[in-house]
């Protein structure tokens, strides 16, 4: 590719509304540009990218025997209304009605759409297994658009769906699967952690989340660096910090603390460590009676240590709350604790709520708590002595620097990370719902049981350069940039010697079957190099007039502090080596 007939729109500085590095450097690279929120074009050069990225997860997919297919980006809502998904997935998911008035969506995901080949196309066990997978447009209509492709509502994403005939079928697709993504990553040149996730909203009971590793991630990876131990914060477990109860030492006071609405003021007010209070968070739950109908309201009061955090997704799988839970609103909080929030606790409530408290709490003594009373919070309070035992005992808290490992095998770190591949296996969720079954060797029908795998090959392309950048622009892995090498002639329009060499040495790589680029826009030196940077080629190789004399070029790769001199006659050899051990 020559320069001068390509299409390369570089600018000085990112729209002021750009606002993280991938989103600013794509745009002043001339990777994207933005039509609306959350919505960009692609550039030649930008695509470019996203098809070396496409490539790669397409060769590993096909080599772990994926199969291939297309599904439409417009569906129906009656299939999404067979899984209950219609009304379930929320605003997301953008909804209109066709000239008939009926129902279709933008797709966010396909398992309904496969689903239904499954059970069309799917009749005998003889036929299994199967992996259907596409690379296909998704939108998702999100609230707040932002940060570039890495929260766009329009994106590019692979995703995958086993079916087999049993669950220790499903367990070895879903290994295959693991297997696939981790070459995937390795392939790409991304540093990746594969960590232990929370199933949500597409449900099943595995599930494991890539994470390119990166200082601006919004995901809170938990992993023990003596151990092979990683999860996401969401699914990462709190042990209990507290081995057992001690004896209480002090006897309960009712203590004002004017003004002093959180544990931390609380504790800086009573000179006391934050770890000897209890902060109090009140859910609700909205019953309903054996006929759907509304049958009332249970609060819940869940309790963590005042330096901890709750983990909602924790929350969530509590006995009583799996079912979906709310924060109460103020009015429920007056009539059961008669106390507005800021001294709420579990002794002396005006009514009975269900209390749950997480591991180390309830292991713990002389203990700091809201006194249910403006301005007061109780010390020395016990278990057992100043109130009841709680009613559960649960996993409630996130993680925190130096915990315990679950394994038992050192202690945890957390590091940043942004989420660019998930695998789930989903059991039979939706071939129950949709009735997708075949005939097993019994001759009797049975569900699939189903595995669900995605990429979000956009996202790739900026959580790449999140993690591969510098203060002059882009650093590509070799595998993804849109050109393995540029040639820069300087002094293209004057001099016939260097013209003749930079052509010589780009049409010995592009015989060579490697993807180079050489600049004749005649630009200069300057220019050349601030582009080139700026897009983030890998290797560089710079012939002037003034060098050639000297019998020399220069070598220089993206993350080269300086330039290498190398003879014009060890220069094909030279570079074919560099390009060999990247």
């Amino acid at each position: 590719m020559r320069a001068s007939q390509y299409f390369i729109s570089t600018l000085k500085e990112a729209p002021s509304d750009a606002e993280i590095i991938s989103q600013k450097l794509m745009l002043r690279a001339g990777f994207i540009r933005k039509v609306a929120a959350g919505i960009y074009s692609y550039l030649p050069i930008g695509l470019r990218v996203i098809r070396k990225v496409e490539d790669i997860v397409r060769e590993e997919m096909n080599r772990a025997g994926a199969l291939e297919l297309t599904m439409p980006l417009v569906q129906p809502a009656e299939l999404w209304d067979e899984t209950g998904r219609w009304e379930k997935m929320g605003a997301e998911m953008l909804r209109f009605k066709d000239r008939h008035e009926r129902d279709f969506a933008l797709q966010p995901t396909s398992e309904e759409v496969v689903t239904d080949i499954a059970r069309q196309e799917l009749k005998s066990y003889r036929q299994l297994p199967k992996n259907f997978y596409q690379i296909q447009t998704k939108f998702r209509d999100e609230r707040r658009p932002r940060f570039g492709v890495m929260r766009g509502r329009e994106f590019t994403m692979k995703d995958a769906y086993s079916f087999d005939r049993n669950v220790d079928a499903a367990g070895r697709s879903y290994d295959t699967m693991y297997a696939t993504y981790c070459r995937i990553f390795d392939r790409l040149g991304l540093t990746y952690r594969a960590v232990a996730a929370d199933t949500g909203a597409i449900g099943g009971d595995r599930s494991h989340e890539f994470q390119v590793i990166a200082d601006t991630g919004e995901d809170a990876i938990v992993y023990c660096p003596d151990s092979d131990y990683a999860a996401n914060i969401e699914l990462a477990e709190a042990l209990p910090l507290l081995a057992s109860r001690a004896a209480p030492t002090r006897g309960l006071e009712k203590t004002p603390t004017p003004g002093k609405a959180t544990c931390k003021d609380v504790a800086t007010l009573l000179g006391v460590a934050l770890a000897t209070t209890i902060k109090s968070l009140v859910l609700a739950t909205d019953d309903v009676d054996e006929k759907g109908k509304p049958a009332g309201v249970t609060v819940w009061l869940l309790l963590v240590r005042g330096d901890h955090d709750l983990n909602e997704v924790k929350a969530g799988k509590v006995d009583g709350l799996k079912g979906g839970f709310r924060f109460a609103t103020e009015e429920e909080i007056l009539t059961h604790f008669g106390c507005k929030p800021g001294y709420l606790g579990p002794i002396g409530m005006k009514q009975p709520v269900k209390i749950v408290a997480d591991r180390t709490v309830a292991n713990m003594a002389d203990f700091i708590c809201g006194a249910n009373d403006a301005d007061f919070h109780y010390t020395g309070a016990n278990w057992g002595r100043d109130l009841p035992e709680p009613d559960l005992v649960a996993d409630l808290r996130n993680v925190i620097e130096g915990d315990p490992s679950p394994d038992g095998k050192g202690r945890l770190a957390i590091q940043r990370g942004i989420e660019v591949g998930h695998v789930f296996y989903l059991g039979n969720k939706y071939s129950k719902a949709m009735n997708a079954t075949f005939l097993d060797e019994d001759g009797k029908p049975k569900h699939f049981e189903m595995g669900c795998y995605g990429i979000g090959v956009t996202r790739i392309v900026g959580a790449a350069i999140e993690q591969n950048h510098d203060a002059r622009g882009i650093i590509w892995p070799d595998a993804i940039t849109p050109f393995r090498i540029v040639v820069c002639p300087v002094g293209w329009g004057k001099s016939e010697a260097v013209r003749a060499e930079a052509v010589k040495l780009y049409e010995g790589l592009i015989a060579a079957g490697v993807d180079a680029i050489l600049d004749d826009r005649d630009e200069r030196p300057g220019v050349m190099f601030a582009d080139w940077e700026l897009i983030g080629v890998p290797h560089r190789v710079v012939i002037g007039e003034r060098g050639l004399k000297e019998g020399l070029a220069e070598y220089q790769g993206r993350r080269d502090a300086e330039a290498t001199k190398v003879a014009i006659t060890d220069l094909a050899g030279f570079v074919a080596d560099k390009l060999r051990s990247a």
